[in-house]
Protein backbone atom coordinates (compact mmCIF):
# COMPACT_ATOMS: atom_id res chain seq x y z
CA UNK A 1 0.00 0.00 0.00
CA UNK A 2 1.36 3.42 -0.99
CA UNK A 3 1.41 5.30 2.30
CA UNK A 4 0.90 8.65 0.54
CA UNK A 5 -2.49 7.39 -0.62
CA UNK A 6 -3.65 7.01 2.99
CA UNK A 7 -5.09 9.44 5.53
CA UNK A 8 -5.46 8.76 9.25
CA UNK A 9 -8.15 10.76 11.08
CA UNK A 10 -7.76 11.17 14.85
CA UNK A 11 -10.74 12.54 16.81
CA UNK A 12 -9.09 14.22 19.80
CA UNK A 13 -11.41 15.53 22.50
CA UNK A 14 -9.30 16.92 25.39
CA UNK A 15 -6.29 14.71 24.62
CA UNK A 16 -3.41 17.13 25.27
CA UNK A 17 -1.81 14.69 27.72
CA UNK A 18 -1.86 11.73 25.32
CA UNK A 19 -1.69 13.01 21.76
CA UNK A 20 2.06 13.70 21.53
CA UNK A 21 3.26 10.08 21.86
CA UNK A 22 0.75 9.07 19.20
CA UNK A 23 1.91 11.78 16.80
CA UNK A 24 5.52 10.78 17.40
CA UNK A 25 4.64 7.21 16.47
CA UNK A 26 2.88 8.33 13.30
CA UNK A 27 5.86 10.35 12.12
CA UNK A 28 7.64 7.27 10.74
CA UNK A 29 4.88 6.76 8.18
CA UNK A 30 4.09 8.87 5.12
CA UNK A 31 0.36 9.05 5.73
CA UNK A 32 -1.58 12.26 5.82
CA UNK A 33 -2.79 12.83 9.38
CA UNK A 34 -5.83 14.92 10.32
CA UNK A 35 -6.39 15.59 14.02
CA UNK A 36 -9.88 16.88 14.84
CA UNK A 37 -9.93 18.97 18.04
CA UNK A 38 -13.28 19.93 19.55
CA UNK A 39 -12.47 20.11 23.26
CA UNK A 40 -11.68 22.75 25.85
CA UNK A 41 -8.03 22.03 26.64
CA UNK A 42 -4.83 22.73 24.66
CA UNK A 43 -4.95 19.70 22.36
CA UNK A 44 -5.12 21.82 19.21
CA UNK A 45 -2.23 24.02 20.34
CA UNK A 46 -0.19 20.90 21.12
CA UNK A 47 -0.87 19.41 17.69
CA UNK A 48 -0.06 22.64 15.86
CA UNK A 49 3.19 23.05 17.79
CA UNK A 50 4.17 19.49 16.88
CA UNK A 51 3.28 20.11 13.22
CA UNK A 52 5.42 23.25 13.11
CA UNK A 53 8.37 21.32 14.58
CA UNK A 54 7.94 18.48 12.04
CA UNK A 55 7.36 20.21 8.68
CA UNK A 56 8.04 17.00 6.75
CA UNK A 57 4.94 15.39 8.24
CA UNK A 58 1.62 15.92 6.43
CA UNK A 59 -0.21 16.86 9.63
CA UNK A 60 -3.36 18.99 9.73
CA UNK A 61 -5.24 20.19 12.81
CA UNK A 62 -8.94 20.99 12.50
CA UNK A 63 -10.25 23.19 15.32
CA UNK A 64 -13.88 23.39 16.36
CA UNK A 65 -15.30 25.59 19.10
CA UNK A 66 -18.15 23.18 19.86
CA UNK A 67 -18.41 19.49 20.72
CA UNK A 68 -18.80 17.30 17.65
CA UNK A 69 -18.95 13.91 19.37
CA UNK A 70 -16.64 11.02 18.50
CA UNK A 71 -18.53 10.25 15.30
CA UNK A 72 -18.86 13.91 14.39
CA UNK A 73 -15.10 14.33 14.73
CA UNK A 74 -14.44 11.33 12.49
CA UNK A 75 -16.90 12.63 9.90
CA UNK A 76 -15.22 16.04 9.85
CA UNK A 77 -11.85 14.40 9.28
CA UNK A 78 -13.12 12.08 6.55
CA UNK A 79 -14.72 14.97 4.71
CA UNK A 80 -11.41 16.84 4.78
CA UNK A 81 -9.46 13.82 3.48
CA UNK A 82 -8.55 13.63 -0.20
CA UNK A 83 -6.66 10.34 -0.45
CA UNK A 84 -7.92 7.04 -1.85
CA UNK A 85 -7.82 5.35 1.57
CA UNK A 86 -8.98 6.77 4.89
CA UNK A 87 -8.81 5.36 8.39
CA UNK A 88 -9.55 6.61 11.87
CA UNK A 89 -7.68 5.95 15.07
CA UNK A 90 -8.43 6.72 18.72
CA UNK A 91 -6.12 9.30 20.29
CA UNK A 92 -5.53 7.29 23.47
CA UNK A 93 -2.72 5.24 21.96
CA UNK A 94 -4.36 1.87 22.67
CA UNK A 95 -3.63 0.89 19.07
CA UNK A 96 -0.09 1.51 17.83
CA UNK A 97 0.42 3.08 14.37
CA UNK A 98 2.01 -0.09 12.98
CA UNK A 99 -1.34 -1.82 13.49
CA UNK A 100 -2.94 0.77 11.21
CA UNK A 101 -0.33 -0.04 8.58
CA UNK A 102 -1.41 -3.68 8.74
CA UNK A 103 -5.05 -2.69 8.31
CA UNK A 104 -4.31 -0.49 5.30
CA UNK A 105 -2.55 -3.44 3.65
CA UNK A 106 -5.84 -5.35 3.63
CA UNK A 107 -7.51 -2.79 1.37
CA UNK A 108 -6.10 -4.35 -1.77
CA UNK A 109 -8.65 -7.15 -1.25
CA UNK A 110 -11.60 -5.63 0.66
CA UNK A 111 -13.46 -2.34 1.00
CA UNK A 112 -12.70 -1.92 4.69
CA UNK A 113 -10.70 -3.48 7.51
CA UNK A 114 -11.44 -3.06 11.21
CA UNK A 115 -9.21 -3.93 14.11
CA UNK A 116 -10.62 -6.47 16.53
CA UNK A 117 -9.68 -7.39 20.08
CA UNK A 118 -11.92 -10.45 20.15
CA UNK A 119 -10.96 -12.62 17.17
CA UNK A 120 -8.30 -15.36 17.12
CA UNK A 121 -4.83 -13.88 16.80
CA UNK A 122 -5.61 -10.68 18.69
CA UNK A 123 -3.19 -9.72 21.46
CA UNK A 124 -4.40 -7.80 24.51
CA UNK A 125 -1.09 -6.51 25.83
CA UNK A 126 -2.93 -4.70 28.64
CA UNK A 127 -6.55 -5.93 28.93
CA UNK A 128 -9.46 -3.87 30.16
CA UNK A 129 -10.88 -4.41 33.60
CA UNK A 130 -13.51 -7.10 34.08
CA UNK A 131 -16.46 -4.67 34.18
CA UNK A 132 -15.45 -2.99 30.91
CA UNK A 133 -14.99 -6.38 29.26
CA UNK A 134 -18.45 -7.49 30.38
CA UNK A 135 -19.93 -4.23 29.10
CA UNK A 136 -18.16 -4.72 25.78
CA UNK A 137 -19.52 -8.26 25.32
CA UNK A 138 -23.04 -7.18 26.29
CA UNK A 139 -22.86 -4.28 23.85
CA UNK A 140 -21.68 -6.60 21.09
CA UNK A 141 -24.58 -8.96 21.75
CA UNK A 142 -27.02 -6.05 21.46
CA UNK A 143 -25.46 -5.03 18.15
CA UNK A 144 -25.75 -8.55 16.77
CA UNK A 145 -29.41 -8.77 17.79
CA UNK A 146 -30.34 -5.37 16.38
CA UNK A 147 -28.25 -5.12 13.24
CA UNK A 148 -27.24 -8.72 12.44
CA UNK A 149 -23.63 -7.64 12.04
CA UNK A 150 -21.27 -10.59 12.26
CA UNK A 151 -18.41 -8.74 13.98
CA UNK A 152 -16.88 -9.57 17.32
CA UNK A 153 -15.68 -6.02 17.94
CA UNK A 154 -17.30 -2.96 16.36
CA UNK A 155 -15.85 -0.47 18.87
CA UNK A 156 -12.09 -0.94 18.53
CA UNK A 157 -10.76 2.49 17.59
CA UNK A 158 -8.79 1.43 14.51
CA UNK A 159 -10.58 1.17 11.16
CA UNK A 160 -9.65 1.81 7.52
CA UNK A 161 -11.71 2.04 4.34
CA UNK A 162 -11.59 2.88 0.69
CA UNK A 163 -12.65 6.51 0.47
CA UNK A 164 -14.90 5.69 -2.49
CA UNK A 165 -17.13 3.45 -0.35
CA UNK A 166 -17.27 5.97 2.50
CA UNK A 167 -18.51 8.62 0.10
CA UNK A 168 -21.36 6.29 -0.85
CA UNK A 169 -22.73 5.94 2.69
CA UNK A 170 -21.71 9.11 4.57
CA UNK A 171 -24.72 11.13 3.34
CA UNK A 172 -26.96 8.63 5.15
CA UNK A 173 -25.11 8.86 8.47
CA UNK A 174 -27.00 10.38 11.40
CA UNK A 175 -24.90 9.22 14.37
CA UNK A 176 -22.30 11.58 15.84
CA UNK A 177 -21.56 9.79 19.13
CA UNK A 178 -19.77 6.57 20.05
CA UNK A 179 -22.43 4.57 18.18
CA UNK A 180 -21.05 6.01 14.92
CA UNK A 181 -18.95 2.88 14.21
CA UNK A 182 -21.99 0.61 14.34
CA UNK A 183 -24.05 2.73 11.96
CA UNK A 184 -21.15 2.99 9.52
CA UNK A 185 -20.61 -0.78 9.45
CA UNK A 186 -24.34 -1.37 9.15
CA UNK A 187 -24.68 0.95 6.16
CA UNK A 188 -21.64 -0.56 4.46
CA UNK A 189 -23.03 -4.05 5.01
CA UNK A 190 -26.44 -3.12 3.66
CA UNK A 191 -24.76 -1.60 0.59
CA UNK A 192 -22.92 -4.86 -0.10
CA UNK A 193 -19.38 -3.71 0.69
CA UNK A 194 -16.84 -6.13 2.14
CA UNK A 195 -15.33 -5.22 5.51
CA UNK A 196 -12.92 -7.65 7.16
CA UNK A 197 -12.32 -8.02 10.90
CA UNK A 198 -8.57 -8.22 11.56
CA UNK A 199 -6.87 -9.30 14.81
CA UNK A 200 -4.98 -6.48 16.43
CA UNK A 201 -2.45 -5.80 19.17
CA UNK A 202 -4.19 -3.59 21.71
CA UNK A 203 -3.39 -2.18 25.15
CA UNK A 204 -5.74 -0.46 27.58
CA UNK A 205 -4.27 2.93 28.46
CA UNK A 206 -7.11 3.99 30.75
CA UNK A 207 -8.76 7.39 30.76
CA UNK A 208 -11.63 6.26 28.55
CA UNK A 209 -14.12 8.96 27.60
CA UNK A 210 -16.94 6.38 27.77
CA UNK A 211 -18.60 6.13 31.18
CA UNK A 212 -21.51 4.15 32.51
CA UNK A 213 -24.08 6.75 31.44
CA UNK A 214 -22.50 6.87 27.97
CA UNK A 215 -22.97 3.12 27.58
CA UNK A 216 -26.66 3.49 28.41
CA UNK A 217 -27.08 6.37 25.94
CA UNK A 218 -25.23 4.38 23.26
CA UNK A 219 -27.61 1.46 23.71
CA UNK A 220 -30.59 3.81 23.60
CA UNK A 221 -29.25 5.49 20.46
CA UNK A 222 -28.71 2.14 18.76
CA UNK A 223 -32.31 1.07 19.38
CA UNK A 224 -33.57 4.38 17.97
CA UNK A 225 -31.25 4.04 14.98
CA UNK A 226 -32.37 0.52 14.18
CA UNK A 227 -36.04 1.41 14.27
CA UNK A 228 -35.77 4.86 12.72
CA UNK A 229 -37.69 3.69 9.66
CA UNK A 230 -34.98 4.76 7.22
CA UNK A 231 -34.98 2.88 3.93
CA UNK A 232 -31.34 1.74 3.89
Amino acid sequence: MDERACTVVIPAYNEEDRVLPLLAGLEQFHWRVIVVCDGTDRTADTVETFAAAHPGMALTCLRFDHRLGKGGGVLAGIRAAETAYVGFLDADGSTAPDQMASLFDHLDEVDGAIGSRWVPGAVLAVPQGLLRRLQSRAFNLLIRLLFHLNYQDTQCGAKVFRRSVLIRVLPQMISTGFEFDVELLWLLSRAGFRVSEVPIVWADHGGSKVGGSDAFHMAESLVKLRFSGRNV
